[in-house]
């Protein structure tokens, strides 16, 4: 039961970072459109971007020690950063989401970079929220704690 649930947890991650990976490419995607005059998408594009980050987001979590949630930024996650990015951008330019065009796929490449480490620090925010609110309701629990002991003696 506790693998399973182990399992579970990964799995809602996967999920979570597969939608925040999909909008943040999705966004370069409609930006690139935009710019380039159009205002539509191609759901062919949008449908392959959304599979593209959950194998990708696969690979984070299950191959590469679910990285963009470390405690640090070191040599091991940078590298896996910019590999996962290097990747984006090979599927992109394989799938023509900007047309092979070179330019916008190194952007991308650098964007991707960019949006790991927003994705990083949101963790690393949000960890620290934890923590803090951790801290909060132990010390909550302790002064509880202390008054049923005082009650207990009195009684």
């Amino acid at each position: 039961m506790k693998r399973l649930k182990k399992i579970l947890k990964w799995e809602i991650e996967i999920d979570f970072k597969a939608c925040m990976y999909f909008f943040t490419i999705f966004f370069y995607y409609a930006v690139y459109r935009i710019l380039g005059g159009s205002r539509e998408a191609d759901l062919a594009a949008a449908a392959e971007m959304i599979a593209t980050t959950y194998v990708m987001c696969y690979a984070q979590v299950y191959l590469l020690r679910n990285f963009d949630e470390s405690e640090r930024i070191g040599g091991y996650e940078t590298a896996a950063a910019a590999g996962c990015s290097l990747v984006y951008g090979i599927v992109s330019y394989g799938f023509g989401w900007f047309e092979r065009n070179m330019t916008a796929t190194v952007l991308f490449v650098v964007y991707m970079l960019a949006c790991y480490l927003c994705m990083f620090l949101c963790y690393y925010v949000r960890r620290k929220m934890d923590t803090g609110q951790l801290n909060r309701d132990l010390e909550e629990f302790k002064k509880e704690g202390k008054r049923c002991e005082r009650k207990e003696i009195r009684d």
